[in-house]
């Protein structure tokens, strides 16, 4: 949702698709090293371009902005898809599966093997909350547990 309404901040006036990062953290009440992380996630996935301070949407964040909830999961989905490898791990491993399901900590035990602990268990809950958005795969909290279950 923040990245979401940071893309549709960019969009609308006075911005108009660009804008100087540290002055639209302080239009949005953000501090500038709150609002960079988002900047940066955009440009991974290719919604935004972040160059000499300033940020920009891509044609594909305008597209993102300019389409409806079920186009934007279809759009956020697919970028996931090419610039984040793990989301694409965790689909593989339920397409390849009987019962589509895996848990949480063989993938958290593949990220500890290429950084700490903790931001191991950070970027784990940050593909879980962006895979379900784009309704790549469901997650069960309690049983720490990836499956396809509620996926059409």
């Amino acid at each position: 949702n923040i990245m979401s309404g940071l893309m549709e901040t960019l969009a609308a006036e006075p911005y108009n698709g660009r804008a100087d990062l540290p002055a639209l953290a302080a239009a949005l009440q953000y501090e500038v090293d709150d609002i960079l992380p988002l900047g940066e996630a955009l440009q991974m996935l290719g919604f935004a371009l972040l160059e000499e301070g300033d940020i920009t949407l891509t044609a594909l964040g305008r597209t993102f902005v300019h389409s409806d909830v079920d186009e934007r999961k279809r759009t956020f989905g697919e970028a996931l898809r090419q610039h984040v490898p793990l989301v694409t791990m965790i689909r593989q491993v339920l397409d390849q599966r009987w019962n589509h399901r895996a848990s949480a900590e063989r993938f958290r035990d593949e990220l500890e093997d290429h950084m700490s602990p903790d931001y191991a268990d950070q970027t784990l809950r940050t593909v879980i909350a962006w895979g379900r958005y784009a309704e790549i795969f469901s997650y069960d909290e309690e049983a720490e547990q990836f499956s396809l279950e509620e996926i059409d």
